[in-house]
């Protein structure tokens, strides 16, 4: 068997966690006090961890037929040939067409971040799949002499809504929906989707019926919970014209939590076989929709849902200075030696979590850092690379020095952090 370079054994070993997490083969047990309490997180088939949703080009169908002496060598060659046609589609795709230069596969290993396995066939000597190929913005993107920076929404709850008959359904079981949601990768898009897995409390949180409330204390405390400015929620309804034979799906997309509708739409499908990939077009139709509400200035903040609302300084009353004799006995304060307080920043850090007991340690040592208000997972792949949302007080490099201290090495890059012990 022919072995692959270091970096593609890493690419392969990183892959097959990220796979794990797109089969919705991952999820966290949250226990609650009591055992109704646990019956009601734990109980029915709950909750599908949503995909990395890093800022990478995403190149999607790229199908290969490659062999080898054994099915390991045939696997090997069909991904280093998915990402010879992965660049060449992304070149394509970034300048109108033209033909890129070749690459050698020592940089192709060095810009490409991940492989998708949407679909494969695995015999004795030959691969047969279709893939998609993540190349890292930052590395590809001086390649492609494209900017890796996009501009990016304030954090908004999406909290996905199917109807099933005349009862709509978020996270209290599993549905199309709500996988698709989960599958889409968000990092390509201008809207900061926050996201959760729909297991633990999330199911008791994050129901249809809360989607209809307008009570902005309630929405103030789930927003603050989930690290939020606003709420998404987008729906899905299904019409079958008979059983397992074609279905139209009504999707619309809403805003707040006075559900204003920025758009709607109808998509057809031959069979129930074809709910997936109609789910699919709907999650990318559904977030063009979201992306021109943004740029047209529609997908703003609701004032009502900000907890403290900053002060104007022109507002504040003018207070008159007065000279008040100081004694020998009074203490002498000097107020231009106090340092100002430390402002309040979020970054994403990534951690590898081979499994749940993993997760709860490292959010509890990350959470125990000096300076760090609240430490939440955002983005779940067990056996891969998971993202946690740290906000702290400080900067960047006080964070860094706390997480070192805990006992964690931390890599720096892109404004974000990689911790591992």
């Amino acid at each position: 068997m022919t072995v692959a370079p270091p970096a593609f054994a890493r690419l392969t070993a990183k892959m097959r966690g990220r796979r794990t997490a797109l089969l919705g083969l991952a999820g966290m047990l949250m226990v609650g006090g009591g055992a109704v309490a646990v019956a009601q997180i734990a109980g029915g088939d709950r909750g599908i961890a949503p995909i990395n949703a890093s800022a990478d080009f995403a190149v999607g169908d790229v199908r290969v037929d490659a062999t080898g002496k054994n099915a390991f060598e045939a696997r090997d060659n069909g991904w280093r040939e998915a990402q010879r046609l992965g660049w060449a589609k992304l070149y394509a795709k970034t300048h109108a067409g033209a033909k890129g230069p070749a690459l050698s596969d020592s940089v192709l290993d060095g810009i490409v971040s991940a492989i998708v396995v949407e679909q494969e066939q695995i015999g004795p000597n030959r691969y047969i799949a279709r893939l998609g190929v993540l190349f890292d913005r930052a590395r590809a993107g001086q390649v492609l002499g494209v900017s890796g920076r996009i501009r990016r929404s304030p954090p908004l709850l999406v909290i996905p809504v199917t109807w099933v008959g005349n009862m709509p359904q978020a996270f209290e079981m599993r549905s199309p929906w709500q996988r698709a949601w989960a599958r889409y990768r968000t990092g390509n898009s201008a809207i900061d989707y926050v996201r959760t897995a729909g297991t633990g409390v999330d199911t008791l949180l994050l129901t249809a019926s809360q989607t209809e409330r307008r009570n902005r204390h309630w929405w103030r405390a789930i927003l603050d919970q989930y690290g939020a400015a606003d709420v998404l929620v987008p729906s899905a309804r299904l019409e079958f014209a008979w059983p397992g034979g074609p279905v139209t799906g009504h999707f619309a997309a809403r805003y707040g939590p006075d559900r204003e509708l920025l758009g709607s739409f109808r998509i057809k499908a031959r069979s129930a076989a074809a709910i997936p990939a109609m789910m699919a077009r709907a999650v990318a139709r559904i977030d063009g929709i979201y992306t021109d509400a943004l740029a047209a200035g529609l997908l703003r903040p609701d004032p009502s849902l900000i907890i403290e609302e900053p002060v104007d300084e022109d507002e504040l009353p003018e207070i008159e200075e007065t000279e008040d004799a100081v004694t020998s006995d009074d203490p002498v304060v000097d107020n231009d030696d106090a340092p100002p307080p430390a402002a309040v920043s979020s970054v994403a850090v990534q951690f590898d979590t081979p499994d749940a007991d993993a997760v709860s340690a490292i959010e509890a040592a990350v959470g125990g850092a000096s300076g760090v208000i609240s430490a939440q997972t955002s983005s779940l792949a067990l056996g891969g690379t998971s993202v946690m949302r740290v906000t702290y007080r400080g900067d960047l490099a006080s964070l860094r020095a706390a997480l070192q201290a805990r006992g964690f090495n931390v890599q720096e890059g892109g404004g974000t952090l990689r911790i591992s012990r």
